[in-house]
């Protein structure tokens, strides 16, 4: 079984400026990706593709002692283009240029870190025990519930709750649902030769993290992030 793992990095960043290299613990975000990449490649048949559009990510990728000659086109270089996209142009270009056909792809977000090995393996393992499912995305438990306490403002003024439920009366009453945490996304070869142009689709399920895992978007977040790190607050291990 042949895996390419995409590592996605764009040089631009409204709210964090250049927060994919950004130390965090003494050690670029980026890093965190590829020591995982590295980890998961000693398990099974891995090729790593960077898609990035930033000389200096490439260089913070080779103190890793990891190469690529890829840029990723500037069409797909904003804060406009689709992650899928992103995703499916690199895989082209790592099939041609290591005349290599992948049967997984797995996608990992440098701003979510917080995943480790025994997480993708488990995840992996779920989607191919499963001959239907295209692809699976990693999720938590959502915080707010859409039947429960989350609600939106009609036409008329006046809120109601996002979904209609049964008037449930606590949370733990209301049907489960998940936050998409973006830590990684799985596909099979299947999804990625089909004409399917979203990650969420008849034939998508879901790998629940049984750990904390948050995406790193706000100054706030890797302060948080670095605090967890240093003094070794996380639920499990990296």
């Amino acid at each position: 079984m042949n895996i390419l793992i995409t590592i996605c990095a764009r040089g631009g960043s409204k709210g964090i400026p250049g927060k994919n290299i950004k130390p965090i613990n003494d050690k670029p975000l980026l890093h965190y990706t590829f020591e995982t990449a590295f980890k998961l490649s000693k398990k099974f048949t891995c090729d790593i593709q960077l898609s990035t559009d930033s000389n200096e990510i490439i260089e913070c990728a080779k103190l890793l002692n990891y190469q690529t000659t890829y840029i990723r086109p500037d069409y797909l270089a904003t804060d406009k283009a689709g992650k899928l996209d992103v995703i499916k142009e690199a895989w082209k270009y790592a099939k041609k240029f290591n005349q290599k056909e992948y049967d997984i792809i797995l996608d990992m977000d440098v701003t979510s870190p917080l995943r480790n090995v025994e997480d993708l393996e488990e995840a992996l393992n779920k989607l191919l025990e499963n001959k239907d499912a295209l692809n699976l995305f990693s999720v938590n438990i959502a915080n707010r519930n859409p039947y429960f306490n989350m609600v939106e403002e009609g036409e008329d003024g006046f809120v109601r709750l996002v979904k209609e439920g049964n008037n449930f009366k606590s949370r733990q009453e209301a049907p489960k649902v998940y936050d998409m945490n973006a830590s990684f996304y799985f596909f099979k070869r299947a999804f990625m030769d089909s004409s399917l142009e979203s990650a969420i689709n008849s034939r998508t399920i879901i790998y629940e993290m049984p750990h904390i895992c948050f995406d790193v978007d706000h100054p706030v977040d890797f302060t948080i992030l670095e605090l967890m790190l240093k003094n070794n607050l996380l639920d499990f291990s990296l």
